[in-house]
């Protein structure tokens, strides 16, 4: 098999050919590596490989599994490989091993994966774009002068630029849709709880982050999550094991009350502007599901965009700062000589500041909105609306400013932060941080499964996804109406981009 018959595939007919003989799985492993070879010095998608362990593993695997001898890239994030590196993205952690795999790396070992190295993400997942100071920045393979997005922007890339099938990706805030939409790849955050984080994490971001993975193909996710779905020992989530996902597919969702948004009240608060481009983008996908019967109506969440983002970085504040002193403690470095960025380090210190009241309020008006979203979808059964406010942006166009830095880098000065928390420095940070992108932090908060479907290209040739939520644990239909968009618009045939093409 070489890399163009190998790219040709997606994770199911790979392991198919396996299946039948067609190819081996050291033919496919081998074309793998070669792609990661040929293709990240331009794509600067993987921070690291680990083809050998790897070629070891392959000898163990069960021929039976599902991916069984399929190649994928896990991120450099959460997801633990026991004994070996896993830097957070952060210079800080580039030293640190694993002390034994996470969950999600165990069942993908099950379902047959061959893991072939990590893929990069901004310092700790902060970021909606993928620029770490301390790693090689990843560029889309669509329109290299663009990011590819964040957190999960090494993952969309690998995936996009054909070097793997599938990538695995985590999603806090949007960094699974946000990489999907411009990348030109189908992107699904699974409900609250429904991928284990253990045993290393029981939850994190207070249950807003969930992990699952960039795909070309629906039918590709959906089989994974029937592979990784269900709580480790000791989750805090009780959802056992559920199956199915991918035989949803197979049958047609039926007539949908679809409401349609153009995500005004999460945007405009923090003074969003929709590219046009992203407008046609929604509009045309309203048309189209208004086609395929289901009926469509505009209408918008009663939601306050302002109040929603400062509930989501008050969390994201106290949590950042409990990280640090995480990291603290497993390098034995003190969180004020800790080599990590600037913005980091600001806004960690502004974590430490964020009284008690003020955190546990933030998760209590998670609970409000949430329940405020479960009485929209009993009027509709899904919401489409944008991904982000704009196309891929330019690589270091939201990179903060030098001028940015050394504001941040005052901040960090002692008595500085407890002042700029005073001053409303978090609404601040909040419209800084979420402008491009306020669209998808709503799902994380309510633990809601969304996704973004590639339906749209600009005539600059740039991808736009668009979202639809769903109510909590409905992943199955989500996944239908995503396979009848996708048989509709035969999406796959974009992809795989040529590597650094």
């Amino acid at each position: 098999m070489d890399v163009r018959d190998y790219q040709a595939h997606d994770p199911l007919g790979l392991a198919a050919l396996i299946r039948a003989g067609e190819v081996s799985a050291g033919e496919v492993f081998a074309a793998a590596c070669a792609a990661i070879e040929a293709g990240n010095p331009a794509l600067g998608a993987v921070v690291r490989t680990r083809f050998e362990q790897a070629r070891e593993e392959g000898q163990r695997v069960d021929p039976s599994a599902p991916f069984a001898g399929v190649p994928t890239l896990t991120k450099d994030l959460l997801m633990a490989i026991g004994g070996e590196p896993l830097a957070f993205g952060s210079a800080a952690m580039a030293e640190w091993r694993a002390p034994e795999d996470s969950s999600l790396v165990t069942r993908l070992r099950q379902a047959g994966f061959s893991i072939l190295g990590q893929t990069a993400t901004p310092e700790l997942g902060l970021m909606g774009i993928t620029e770490p100071r301390a790693f090689p920045h990843p560029v889309n393979p669509w329109a290299p002068a663009h990011s590819p997005g964040g957190s999960s922007g090494g993952a969309a890339a690998a995936v996009a630029g054909g070097l793997v099938p599938l990538a695995l990706a985590g999603d806090g805030g949007g960094s699974i849709r946000i990489p999907a939409s411009h990348c030109g790849l189908f992107g699904l955050k699974p409900s609250r709880g429904r991928v284990p984080l253990g045993p290393m994490f029981g939850e994190v971001w207070q249950g807003a982050v969930v992990e699952h993975a960039l795909t070309r193909s629906v039918r590709d996710s959906a089989a994974l999550l029937d592979a990784i779905n269900g709580m480790d020992e000791g989750s805090p989530w009780p959802l056992p094991r559920e199956e199915g996902f991918l035989d949803a597919l197979s049958r047609p969702p039926g007539p949908l009350r679809v409401a349609v948004s153009l995500g005004e009240p999460l945007g405009a608060p923090l003074g969003a502007r929709l590219d046009p481009e992203v407008r046609l983008a929604v509009e045309r996908a309203a048309s189209r599901l208004e086609g395929l019967g289901h009926q469509v109506e505009w209408a918008e969440p009663d939601l306050d965009g302002e109040a929603l983002a400062d509930s989501y970085l008050t969390l994201y504040l106290g949590h950042l700062a409990a990280d640090l002193a995480w990291i603290s403690e497993q390098t034995e470095v003190a969180v004020s000589r800790l080599a990590i960025e600037p913005a980091t380090r600001a806004i960690g210190r502004l974590g430490r500041c964020l009284p008690a009241r003020d955190y546990e309020a933030a998760k209590r008006y998670w609970n409000r909105v949430a329940r405020d979203m479960a009485a929209f979808h009993r009027r509709f059964d899904v919401l489409l609306m944008p991904v982000a406010a704009t196309p891929a942006p330019h690589r270091g166009a939201l990179y903060p400013t030098p001028a940015r830095e050394r504001l941040m880098a005052l901040l960090a000065i002692p008595g500085a932060s407890r002042l700029a928390m005073k001053a409303g420095m978090l609404k601040r940070l909040a419209a800084d941080s979420l402008r491009m992108t306020p669209y998808t932090q709503l799902a994380n908060l309510t633990g809601q499964p969304a996704m973004s479907l590639p339906l749209h290209v600009t005539p600059e040739g740039l991808p736009v996804g668009v979202q639809v939520i769903g109510p909590m644990g409905d992943e199955k239909c989500l996944l239908a109406l995503a396979a009848q968009l996708e048989a509709e618009v035969a999406w796959a045939r974009h992809l795989p981009r040529p590597p650094g093409g």
